[in-house]
């Protein structure tokens, strides 16, 4: 699905991304995690199209990134909804921009507006919603247009910890209905290690990966009350505090 080959970022003077490789499988779920400032979000953004690499190249199915994907759904962190827009138009505003019929567009957004359960809210305003909900219309918004690919900046950390676990639940049930590869960039080691097939533990300073994860108890609801989430949990921290370079 995404093959990351000697991928180099820089901003002025500083180098956030040194020759990164990376490969994310289709229909996988991949959590990239690390302390701020070791480049997740640039390499999110460079995946989105948004930034753009120095050197080395992203290629998604074979074909070699050069500006964002119709097929790549994104939500950044804050929701991004449009405050003068209703939940209706927040969540139907990727199809008005790919020309989809208001026949379409009416089908498509009263069910993906059902599946996450605010349909009742979608003449509401954002500033009229909880937290939760506004992050609903913003996943709304993003799988309305039948992504292949979800990129995700930190979508649960602005949440109370009961609001994150129900979103967190979702976007696994979410996951498995839709089949879709998922990329998850997250500052909480819990959520890399529940949300993650794969988790990407990025160096804290050479902007680089340090280690890949695999997490066989991905997709398991009852996974994160076990001693085995417990344990996965403290091998990521470990790994983040310790010492050793790519």
């Amino acid at each position: 699905m995404i093959e990351i080959t000697d991928l180099t970022i820089k901003y002025n003077d500083t180098q956030i991304l040194n020759h990164l490789n990376l490969n994310i499988s289709k229909n996988e779920t991949c959590a990239i995690i690390g302390p701020s400032g070791c480049g997740k979000t640039t390499l999110l953004y460079t995946i989105a199209g948004i930034r753009k690499a120095t050197n080395g190249q992203i290629k998604i199915n074979g074909e070699v990134l050069t500006t964002n994907r119709k097929e790549t759904g994104v939500i950044l962190q804050g929701y991004g909804l449009m405050p003068w827009k209703t939940v209706w138009d927040n969540a139907s505003l990727g199809l008005r921009i790919r020309g989809v019929s208001k026949q379409e567009m009416n089908k498509q957004i009263t069910a993906i507006l059902s599946e996450l359960d605010i349909y009742q809210h979608r003449n509401k305003y954002p500033s009229q919603l909880s937290g939760g909900q506004q992050q609903r219309v913003a996943i709304a918004r993003a799988l309305s247009i039948k992504p292949d690919l979800l990129l995700m900046d930190e979508p649960f950390s602005a949440l109370d910890a009961i609001t994150r676990e129900s979103l967190q639940s979702l976007l696994i049930d979410l996951y498995h209905k839709m089949n879709i590869t998922i990329v998850l960039v997250t500052h909480s080691i819990e959520e890399a290690v529940l949300l993650g097939k794969k988790i990407i533990i990025m160096h804290p300073s050479n902007g680089c990966v340090k280690r890949v994860i695999d997490n066989p108890h991905f997709g398991d609801h009852a996974f994160r009350n076990t001693t085995e989430f417990f344990q996965l949990c403290v091998e990521v921290r470990n790994e983040m505090e310790g010492l050793q370079e790519c």
